[in-house]
């Protein structure tokens, strides 16, 4: 299969969906079931704590302020700084995204050193909005009805509809991603109910991957 890492045996499966769709849920069901995780909310987190190149770019460009009492990023400061601003905005994600995909392409790798069929799955939240889909072989897209995101976030983050609202606005409507999707988990009912697609859709990529490998796995 050809994905971010090459012609390469191994399945790179991206996982994705709105904010406080059910990520997480599908992650660790997938992650029980065999496939390893990389995590790009948690690459992004490590690129910038105290000490990295990153976090040194963030503070020569905006200041000291960005910093909380312990000297790690304050998040939610530099999400206030930037939200609206565009140029800022900009400026940030050329400090992050290529460490983020240096360190996702590391991972990769040795996880594909070590189990040269594996299934990876990567959960990115913006894939589809980052233009990210060429890296994957398949997409996972996470989904539930806009309304039910919106009551999930507001419960989940203790914040009002409106705010709610307005992070929902930054992302992609939920509709437009189902259009990049190769399978579609439908997060909306129960967790057994959850389960039950993750898991057929955990055998229709085992079968890709026999028939793949049937053929050399060049493919």
């Amino acid at each position: 299969m050809k994905n971010a890492l090459g012609d390469s045996r191994c399945t790179l499966l991206g996982v994705t969906g709105g904010i406080a769709g059910g990520k997480s849920t599908v992650s660790a069901m997938l992650a029980k079931l065999g496939a390893p995780l990389i995590d790009f909310d948690l690459i992004a987190r490590q690129v910038v704590e105290p000490g990295t190149p990153g976090l040194a770019k963030i503070v020569n460009y905006f200041g000291r302020q960005v910093l909380a009492g312990d000297g790690s990023l304050d998040r939610k400061k530099v999400s206030a700084m930037v939200f609206g601003e565009w140029e800022k905005l900009k400026k940030l994600e050329s400090f992050i995204h290529p460490l983020i995909h240096e360190e996702f392409m590391r991972q990769a790798g040795a996880i594909a050193a070590a189990k040269p069929e594996a299934i990876i799955q990567v959960a990115v939240p913006l894939l589809i909005e980052l233009n990210l889909q060429d890296l994957f072989d398949k997409i996972l897209v996470v989904y539930v009805p806009a309304e039910v995101q919106k009551e999930r976030l507001v419960k989940r983050d203790n914040i009002s509809p409106a705010a709610a609202a307005k992070i929902m606005e930054s992302q992609f409507p939920i509709a437009e991603k189902l259009e990049f999707a190769d399978f579609v988990v439908d997060n909306t009912g129960n967790l057994d109910y959850t389960r039950t697609q993750v898991e057929k859709i955990w055998r229709d990529l085992q079968k890709e991957r026999e028939l793949c490998c049937g053929g050399g796995c060049g493919t």
